[in-house]
């Protein structure tokens, strides 16, 4: 494969990167490590990368301390005003800074910013399985992206890092899915690539056999594979952003396994994909 032609066609141009997955929430920091390192050679090699994060296990391991038992509905979390607080205390200034530091320490320049000085939510509800409206608390669909400061970082070279909080109506804090924050987030900035990096190949048909990874998932094929059960879960917002973004132009989507050395790096620099590429 020509990596070098192909990526000067996308020189300068912003890759986002969501970053998160139990790779990132391990205490051994190895694999954080490596991503940040690919994140700050991306800027020396002229690629504007964005980096939004998550942390849900972070979340949950304090929300244990604290004596809060976490639950989800549909692949997201149920959040209340005590969560809420815990969540971007976690978010914004437990992980972000500390993304941002290692960044930093391996030669790149990175800024933290609490999603929410980025994304503005609405409330959301989701639908049961008798079409009911179901209640998640402070839990926000992320409506609109202030790209301002996003762009003033990548003027001056800075990757931006940014939490998956948002502000919702009359100024509450709430919490956001970050698949759908950084899908969000790459197609306000007209990004060249979204990169969803987790802790699996990609999209498996069989969640235990590797071998089954989908290569190449056509928009087309998603309802089918939601009926079916493969796309469940918390990979249904992952995928819905993933398609959204595609169909906005954003030039490659894809899922890669953060586990995996230089994932990103792979992805973004060759044809080929190493996990799985929407297309739309």
């Amino acid at each position: 494969m020509e990596a070098l032609p192909y990526l000067q066609r996308f020189h300068g141009g912003v890759v986002v990167i969501k970053y998160g997955g139990s790779f990132m929430d391990s205490p051994n920091p190895a694999g954080r490590l490596n991503v940040a390192r690919d994140v700050a050679f991306l800027a020396v090699a002229g690629m504007r990368p964005v980096v939004v994060h998550g942390g849900g296990k972070a979340i949950t391991a304090a929300l244990a301390k604290a004596g809060v038992a976490a639950k989800f509905v549909q692949g997201m979390r149920v959040t209340d005003d005590a969560t809420v607080k815990v969540v971007e205390q976690v978010l914004s200034w437990e992980i972000n800074p500390d993304i941002v530091k290692t960044i930093n320490a391996l030669g790149g320049k990175a800024q933290g910013f609490s999603g929410t000085e980025i994304f503005t939510c609405a409330k959301m509800w989701l639908t049961g399985a008798d079409g009911e409206k179901l209640d998640l608390g402070l839990v926000g669909d992320v409506t609109a992206v202030n790209t301002a400061p996003l762009h003033e970082c990548l003027e001056q070279g800075i990757t931006p890092v940014v939490s998956p909080t948002a502000m919702g109506p009359g100024g509450q804090i709430y919490n956001c899915n970050a698949d759908v924050a950084a899908g969000m987030a790459a197609m306000a900035l007209k990004a060249d690539r979204l990169v969803f990096m987790s802790d699996v190949p990609g999209l498996l048909r069989d969640p235990k056999d590797p071998k089954t990874l989908i290569s190449r998932l056509a928009a087309g094929e998603v309802e089918g594979l939601k009926k079916s059960g493969v796309i469940d879960k918390g990979m249904i917002p992952k995928v819905d952003s993933a398609v959204a973004a595609a169909r906005a132009g954003v030039k490659k989507v894809s899922f890669v396994d953060g586990r995996v050395p230089h994932s990103a790096l792979l992805e973004i620099f060759t044809q080929e994909p190493i996990g799985t590429e929407v297309v739309a």
